[in-house]
């Protein structure tokens, strides 16, 4: 019978959270631990892509949150159909290995629309026709999604991210996990993510009391989903994409390459917006990496001289130094700008905050150009930001149109980033399991791309494990 294994990413899990986290500190003293190697960009979708497929960004193609469809013309973060992953997954091999005979399920994970697994859980609004958004998650088999809602409530999607975000999307998460973990077919493989980290760590720092406690409360929400896997005999591999680390910089790459005349934009309805289509130079900023897309080879030089001598930016990454970092794929851009440390890249690319898209103040992570951790705050310099939204949700309540235009355009309220490489162990990403044996042999620094192959060898479904890519997981890009 192959052993059942819960993998939880815990974002943001780093050997700093885990003092505050008992019960999970708990189980990796009794199991086994080791720090994990993450790629560059150390974002969501960049790791969990490695970690699912055993391939750097350069071999799935996911090389970020998001980036330009060159085909398309258009800048698109938060994609969610796994045909964007290039690259057998964890459990397609798996099912492979022992002719089908292997069920897997994914709560939470990215790319989880049209993915493989036989159970899946994830957030999924309603857009209306008026223009209103409504919570709601994608379940398949589909009668999960009304077992779930009527056992679950709603997903609490505005507690999932926004200003709003909060323990309680996390609670959800790990309640549908436990009902997913107690069905009489539970899977072999159940894949949950476990998101409260990233909120009051970006919002305050990693250092703040207010990071202390939010891992002390994801460790309580934890604790009975930890506690039911140990019961039922399930091996909990738990890991994080990426720690997060000091941020006070942030970085305005577009706007020096507007100012440059390298980067054009066209206007609606007197608000700015970006056109890339027509730029000779723009980036998708992504927390602390920046794919730069240059329309034009004669111009690579000019523009990696601009980004060279921002203050903030600490390298840029042409075609052969992107392909030390596993990062040389055709959706990169021709130039990856990395932020040094405390620093990391708004997607920022008008001049006058009154031409400022629509967009640019509320959530709208699938319009923006680019990653904006603002979003996690209500306008520090608007009184009336918090009312404002409370009369908004009352004439959603009634039916009515609304915008949630809270958001600050002023970003020095960011007091967390991520994304370069670890500069130190208090911002490298953990690899934790209950089994002491689930590490033997991997040592106590361990790729994100092996884990794909430590999973299977516990299950046994692989002989000797395969080798770690050498050359990618440095301590820090310089």
């Amino acid at each position: 019978m192959t052993a059942k294994v819960l993998l939880l990413d815990v974002v943001g899990l780093t050997a700093d959270a885990l003092r505050s986290m008992p019960r999970l500190s708990r189980m990796a003293s009794a199991g086994s631990r080791a720090e994990l190697g993450t790629v560059l960009p150390a974002v969501t979708c960049s790791v969990q892509s490695s970690v699912l497929t055993g391939r750097m960004p350069s071999g799935h193609g996911v090389v970020g949150n998001g980036w330009y469809f060159r085909e398309l013309g258009d800048v698109l973060l938060w994609r969610q159909h796994n045909r964007l992953v290039a690259g057998e997954k964890l459990w397609e091999t798996a099912r492979h290995r022992t002719g089908g005979a292997y069920t897997s399920a994914n709560l939470g994970w990215w790319y989880a629309m049209g993915a493989s697994t036989d159970l899946t859980v994830t957030p999924r609004p309603i857009y209306h026709a008026d223009g209103r958004k409504s919570p709601d998650f994608y379940a398949r088999p589909p009668a999960l999604h009304d077992e779930l809602r009527d056992a679950l409530g709603e997903f609490p999607l505005f507690q999932y991210w926004g200003p709003t975000a909060s323990i309680r999307s996390t609670r959800w998460i790990v309640d549908a996990t436990r009902r997913v973990l107690d069905r009489p077919d539970a899977p072999e493989l159940t894949m949950a993510y476990l998101p409260h980290l990233d909120y009051d760590l970006q919002r305050h720092g990693p250092h703040a009391p207010e990071a202390t406690r939010a891992a002390a409360d994801l460790d309580r929400a934890m604790a009975p989903l930890l506690d039911q896997a140990d019961a039922q005999g399930v091996t909990v591999v738990a890991l994080a994409e990426y720690g997060i680390a000091a941020a006070d910089r942030p970085v305005d790459v577009n706007r020096a390459l507007r100012r440059e005349g390298l980067l054009e934009v066209y206007v609606q309805d007197g608000r700015e917006q970006l056109d890339p289509w027509t730029s000779r130079a723009f980036a998708v900023a992504d927390h602390q990496v920046a794919h730069v897309y240059v329309s034009d080879p004669a111009d690579v030089p000019r523009v990696a001289a601009i980004l060279e001598g921002l203050d903030g930016v600490d390298e840029v990454l042409d075609r052969a130094a992107q392909a030390r970092y596993g990062l040389d794929h055709a959706r990169s851009g021709e130039l990856v700008a990395v932020a040094a440390p405390g620093a990391w890249f708004t997607y920022y690319f008008w001049l006058d905050d009154a031409a400022a898209p629509e967009y640019a103040r509320g959530v709208d992570i699938h319009r923006k150009p680019g990653y904006d951790p603002a979003e996690l705050f209500f306008d520090p310099a608007d009184r009336l930001a918090k009312a404002k939204a409370a009369g908004n949700l009352a004439r959603k309540a009634l039916g009515l149109r609304y915008a949630m235009s809270t958001v600050p355009l002023d970003p020095s309220c960011v007091l967390g980033t991520h994304g370069r490489l670890p500069d130190s162990a208090a911002d490298t990403p953990l690899l934790l399991s209950s089994d002491p044996a689930f590490l033997d042999g991997a040592g106590d620094r361990v790729h994100a791309t092996a884990v794909r192959d430590l999973v299977l060898r516990h299950q046994g479904l692989l002989g000797e494990r395969m080798p770690q890519p050498a050359g990618h997981d440095r301590v820090a890009p310089r």
